[in-house]
């Protein structure tokens, strides 16, 4: 007999990945796309000369975080993207933390990603095509200084 659903554990089935949330301080904002998510350790190699194993010893080095890029829709008269990036001023720019939060079938976060002190760096729209029919879509690129996960 085949399987209606109802009785199926939250273990079983992962989450998808079309339902989430961005919030940019207090301010909640609407992305058609994430990437980016990153966070890497660096490896160390080292050997001492009179050491009587032939190979290096592995250790962990500096950790880095990836560039987190965001898509939008262009809509008239939203210039938030904007507005912030021209604060870049002299090493002086507002700093703020994200929040990306994947969400389950009742609204409710799963799993947070938090960005902190985030600022932009780079922001971009597709190109503007006469006989295409798609979505405008603007693109921000945000640097970050840390990344922290957290669980439901």
């Amino acid at each position: 007999m085949a399987e209606d659903g109802s009785t199926q554990s939250a273990s079983i089935w992962p989450m998808p990945k079309f339902h989430f949330l961005v919030k940019w301080g207090d301010a909640q904002m609407s992305f058609q796309e994430v990437t980016g998510l990153e966070v890497k350790a660096d490896e160390i190699k080292y050997r001492a000369g009179d050491s009587n194993i032939y190979s290096v010893v592995k250790m962990p080095g500096l950790i880095t975080y990836n560039n987190v890029t965001m898509k939008k829709g262009i809509f008239k008269g939203d210039n938030k993207f904007w507005e912030w990036f021209s604060q870049i001023k002299m090493n002086t720019i507002k700093r703020i933390d994200v929040t990306i939060s994947l969400l389950d079938e009742t609204d409710s976060p799963t799993m947070t990603w938090t960005l902190k002190n985030a600022w932009p760096i780079k922001i971009s729209s597709d190109g503007m095509k006469s006989d295409d029919s798609n979505v405008a879509i603007e693109t921000i690129e945000i640097v970050h200084e840390g990344l922290t996960i957290t669980n439901a």
